[in-house]
């Protein structure tokens, strides 16, 4: 007897703290639309390239591309301004991952290749190019929010993103490399021979762009979106000269979210 009046205690007492926590819940949700401030959270997926705009001459052609499978976590806050409401400031902290796969067809592309003893060697390659890159990225948007609808919600404005691991590099084939210059010393690597290149170490710690995308309320709380990001400075370090172009990260997110 006394067993089950412990066990029902006990249960009671979860009951009423659980019931507690969702009156206080309410009560926050209740305060924060009070007070025009709207939270949310949202998970998608990166779906785009890092690459030169427009395509220089150097690249003749685009042989394949992989999007790979890029995940991205985002925790938002919204402060809506005056009595309508339809205009706001939002702020967000997301972890992401952002990369891609591509092979090229080149001509006097410049580079710089580890040969088979390990020596470093660069010049001009002709031939083809395979890059790798993966980069995990921690991004606080910063954002005008309108509200177009009851259900429809447009965001735009600058971001700003740390890179936390990277990587760019991949190998070239069926092509040669003038070193120097493109009257240099000749060294071809032609059917199974390859030579790798790594440019890791290049690439810039910060970046920042624009953001620009839109929110759609599909139920009472459950949410979809899509935002384009556009990085507007190079994802290489200012004094690295290889690569003789600036590459840009274009991504687009998809997913789904939740508001409080």
């Amino acid at each position: 007897m006394k067993t089950k009046i412990i066990f029902l205690a006990v249960l009671l007492l979860g009951i009423t703290t659980r019931m507690q926590a969702q009156e206080d819940r309410n009560h926050g949700i209740i305060w924060s639309s009070l007070h025009g401030l709207e939270y949310g959270l949202k998970a998608g997926i990166n779906i785009g390239g890092t690459s030169p705009l427009p395509l220089p001459e150097e690249i003749r052609a685009l042989t394949g591309y992989n999007p790979n499978l890029n995940f991205s976590i985002e925790g938002n806050a919204t402060k809506w301004l005056g009595k309508a409401q339809k205009w706001g400031i939002s702020l967000g902290l997301r972890i992401e991952n952002k990369g891609m796969e591509a092979n090229a067809r080149t001509k006097n592309y410049s580079m710089e290749i580890i040969g088979d003893g390990g020596e470093h060697m660069s010049g001009n390659w002709t031939g083809r190019v395979k890059t790798k890159f993966s980069g995990s990225f921690f991004s606080i948007p910063v954002l005008a929010a309108y509200q177009l609808s009851n259900r429809v919600k447009l965001s735009a404005g600058p971001f700003f993103s740390f890179l936390l691991n990277r990587t760019f590099d991949g190998y070239v084939y069926d092509g040669y490399l003038r070193q120097g210059d493109p009257t240099g010393t000749k060294a071809e690597f032609m059917g199974d021979s390859t030579a790798p290149y790594d440019f890791s170490d290049d690439l810039r710690t910060f970046q920042w762009g624009i953001e620009a995308g839109a929110t759609w309320n599909a139920f009472k709380r459950l949410t979809v979106h899509a935002d384009l990001t556009w990085g507007l400075n190079d994802i290489f370090k200012k004094d690295f000269n290889t690569i003789t172009f600036a590459m840009y990260p274009i991504y687009l997110n998809v997913g789904f979210g939740y508001a409080f």
